[in-house]
């Protein structure tokens, strides 16, 4: 487990990079460090591994304090924690055997044991055939599958990401994504995603967070934030909040789409209730390996508490939006 508490990060010239940083993060999640350059995701993320320092707070990794932790006990730390790069850092003189090999190289490993782990680890990402290929004979995708299969080599407990996906095409990063998940569900690593794509956040992760300016300003699953709908997210998306009726009630609904019962939610309402209430926004968007509808009615007071009650009894997410966010686009989240 990882848990952050008050944890605050200035650099030498005064700036403060970090501050009051709370979060905890799970074993076996795949968490995200979300937000745009300079939002202090991927300094938080060199913090979790001790390559970075902190002036305040607290920052454990599996009950360990991280700056407590003199230079042996952070390199044995380290072997618990494999992190992979936007640009791979492979070394491109040496093959893909032995550039995955290279951490147990390092800790004088026998020979035998380094050669069944790197077999085993090229036949995880899906290389067996690439052992003897040098890095610039690989796409960015198989690149990255090996500092991947490296970062992996020492048995960690912990996989950390810096922007791992953002120098790869979508169908790639899509590939590397399914990768990911399925590390994560067959030895049940602990993976932190920094980035600021959010098709990766949706398809990906579990719970999140958007760091904006150094602070925190969301945090959750991922499914409640896309629901919520924060300011911090819809300025990642780039996204303006619809505007509302200033009369009735603005509920926002979320379901998924490819469930064949929920997919027809909103006809469903309407013929059960006779009434045909007016859809004020709605958006579709991508989530883990299904579609996540999001879309706000607008309904009179007569039919606030009988609809509510109907989503309800069918376990469907709901929210009621308040019209003052038409002149407050910059309201605190």
């Amino acid at each position: 487990m990882i848990e952050i508490k008050n944890l605050g990060k200035t650099w030498p010239d005064g700036t403060r990079v970090l501050e009051n940083i709370n979060l905890t993060i799970q074993d076996g999640e795949i968490y995200a460090l979300v937000g745009r350059s300079g939002a202090g995701k991927s300094t938080l993320l060199r913090c979790i591994n001790g390559l970075t320092d902190y002036q305040a707070g607290s920052l454990k990794v599996d009950g360990l304090e991280i700056k407590s932790l003199k230079d042996f006990e952070i390199r044995q730390l380290r072997r618990r924690i494999g992190m992979i790069f936007q640009q791979f850092s492979l070394l491109e003189r040496e093959t893909v055997y032995k550039n995955i090999a290279l951490p147990m190289k390092c800790w004088k490993y026998p020979d035998s044991e380094i050669d069944a782990k790197v077999h085993a680890l090229l036949e995880l990402v899906g290389l067996s055939d690439k052992a003897d290929a040098k890095p610039r004979n690989l796409s960015g995708g198989q690149k990255q599958r090996v500092a991947i299969a490296r970062a992996l080599i020492m048995d960690p407990k912990i996989l950390l990401c810096d922007e791992a996906t953002s120098a790869l095409d979508p169908k790639t990063t899509h590939s590397i994504l399914e990768l990911l998940m399925e590390i994560n569900k067959k030895i049940g690593i602990t993976i932190v995603i920094v980035t600021h794509q959010m098709e990766v956040v949706r398809k990906a992760c579990e719970e999140a967070c958007i760091l904006e300016n150094g602070v925190i300003s969301a945090q959750g699953s991922v499914r409640e934030i896309f629901i919520k709908q924060p300011a911090s997210l819809l300025r990642l998306l780039g996204e303006e909040r619809a505007k509302l009726p200033s009369s009735g009630h603005n509920i926002q609904i979320a379901h998924l789409l490819n469930h064949k019962e929920e997919g027809k939610l909103l006809g469903q309402l309407a013929a059960d209730f006779n009434q045909a209430f007016p859809i004020v926004s709605g958006k579709i968007r991508d989530f883990r390996n299904d579609m996540l509808g999001i879309f706000v009615i607008n309904i009179e007071d007569e039919y606030l508490e009988p609809v509510t009650r109907w989503l309800d009894d069918r376990n469907i997410d709901w929210l009621e939006l308040s019209a003052a966010n038409n002149i407050n686009e910059t309201e605190a989240d």
